[in-house]
């Protein structure tokens, strides 16, 4: 056993034996210090706890490397998993430091970057690391504290397994390696134990599935650096704390598209809303979120004249834009985080509603529904909502529709702002009315002449005359548009309600 602190510190460096190092790389793995200095500022690197468990044979570090850093120049506190040793599993020491770090974190104000790779607690020291007060269940207490506090991140590259899943379910965003990462609560062999079911990693609890189907991972990437990178500029749009400045940078022309030659002017022409929002924004700052799951809800990070804001955006192109469950519920999040770190919120409407039928309602889409637009009424950073082309029943409302009290409502030339479009409206008020009529040619000639009437009722200019909307604007002046009226938005004191918080739908 090496008796030296320095002989110590190099062993813990080093991490687990060669062969460990060598399956990995083989897999495309990088080691857990390598990944921190591509993450990292050069030199900017401190560790805390790098001789835990020195005295214990084969546990250099414990199996986790935590300390503070510097990215782009910004504080940090970090951890990343070990795989070359023990699999990354926690042991006790393992434990306190993960929970040092994210306090550490807490009380300089600055963001945590959780970089996993663990195949979870080990099981033959769970009575040192599992039940007691510092033990694995103070990290998610202290993570759960540290939220909407301080920004947490996280990078997948292997396993998250069983309870130590949660780690990156707390977090605000987590980006997953395609093909080595991997969430579940139990392994294929315990749900073939425990159910029956015979299934694999990569299908119960892969990349793809959880960026795609579950919703539990935000972003999927192609390998290491990918995923670092994306670390890296998620975190330039926030502040370091939920009370500190938005980090501004030098304002740059828009993106490049003509706003409006992609957006048909009929409705029922289906259009790739992202388009849009990379032309309404700073050129080349859009960071998309949650790109693979409830694609017919577009949400993201991008700039205004070098601002950051979040944006929502209905797209027509899948599902015809209407909101389901999952849509729902990756709003609601997306909301409660720009809210929490005050960015302003830029709502693009172009939505039929929310999705009816047995199965939806089954789904609890009244209580998802609830969700979103709970969401949308307790945020108090400025709001704009923009009605690109139309805005239907409690789609309004979800899309931050003038009874939530946004700072301005805009109408492109191509808006409609109705309880319901006008076909389901004409039929859900004249059904018995046109099916009396025999002759084909002359009901064809009442349904156009209903739906002409229904149309002049809603009239955009009828609803800016009655003040319902602020402004209706041309496509060339949106961007300027949004950009003064939240700038003037920007100064205003954002309000306090005297209560703990409110109840959240089921």
């Amino acid at each position: 056993m090496p008796s030296t602190p320095g002989e110590l510190r190099r062993l813990a460096a080093a991490g687990g034996p060669a062969k460990y190092h060598d399956a990995n790389a083989a897999r495309g793995k990088l080691f857990a210090r390598q990944r921190i200095d591509i993450l990292v500022d050069e030199g900017s690197f401190v560790e805390d706890g790098q001789l835990a468990n020195a005295l214990a044979d084969g546990l250099p570090a414990d199996g986790v490397v935590t300390g503070s850093a510097t990215v782009d120049g910004r504080p940090v506190c970090l951890m990343a998993n070990d795989s070359t040793v023990k699999a990354g599993s926690w042991g006790a020491r393992t434990v306190e430091k993960i929970i040092r770090i994210i306090e550490k974190a807490c009380a300089a104000g600055v963001p945590m970057i959780y970089l996993v790779d663990s195949a979870g607690a080990r099981i033959t020291d769970q009575v040192q690391l599992f039940p007691g007060r510092r033990g694995a269940g103070k990290i998610f207490a202290t993570q759960v504290r540290a939220s909407g506090v301080i920004p947490q991140v996280c990078a997948l590259f292997g396993p998250s397994a069983a309870g130590g899943a949660y780690i990156p379910a707390f977090c605000d965003l987590v980006v997953m390696v395609e093909g080595n990462a991997s969430m579940y609560l139990g392994s294929d062999r315990m749900v073939e134990m425990v159910t029956g079911e015979r299934t694999t990693l990569e299908e119960m609890g892969g990349a793809r599935m959880h960026t795609t189907v579950s919703g539990v991972g935000h972003l999927l990437v192609s390998d290491e650096p990918a995923a670092l990178g994306a670390v890296r500029q998620y975190l330039s749009y926030f502040p370091s704390r939920c009370d500190g400045p938005l980090p501004a940078t030098d304002p740059r022309p828009a993106g490049k598209g003509d706003i409006r030659a992609l957006v048909p002017d009929s409705e029922r022409v289906a259009f790739d809303m992202r388009r849009v929002v990379r032309a309404l924004l700073d050129e080349d700052s859009f960071f998309e979120i949650h790109p693979g799951w409830a694609r017919e809800l577009t949400v993201g990070l991008g700039r205004l004249d070098g601002r950051p804001v979040g944006v929502v955006a209905n797209n027509s192109m899948v599902r015809g834009g209407v909101l389901f469950v999952d849509s729902a519920d990756k709003a609601a999040h997306f909301i409660q985080l720009c809210d929490a770190f005050g960015l302003p919120l830029v709502f693009l409407a172009d939505v039929p509603g929310f999705m009816v039928g047995t199965a939806v309602e089954r789904q609890g889409i009244i209580r998802h529904g609830a969700k979103m637009i709970t969401a949308v009424a307790e945020a108090t950073v400025p709001k704009a909502c923009v009605v690109i082309r139309k805005a239907y029943g409690a789609g309004l409302y979800a899309m931050a529709g003038p009874g939530f009290d946004p700072d301005v409502t805009l109408a492109l030339p191509t808006a409609k702002i109705a309880v319901m479009g006008a076909e389901a409206a004409v039929n859900a008020v004249h059904a018995h009315r046109i099916a009396a009529v025999a002759d084909p040619d002359e009901r064809a000639a009442l349904v156009d002449r209903l739906r002409r009437e229904y149309e002049r009722d809603i009239d955009l200019v009828r609803l800016a005359a009655d003040l319902v909307i602020d402004a209706i604007v041309e496509p060339e002046e949106l961007r300027g548009e949004l950009i003064a009226r939240l700038a003037l938005a920007a100064g205003r004191e954002r309000p306090r309600y005297p209560r703990r918080h409110g109840v959240t739908p089921v």
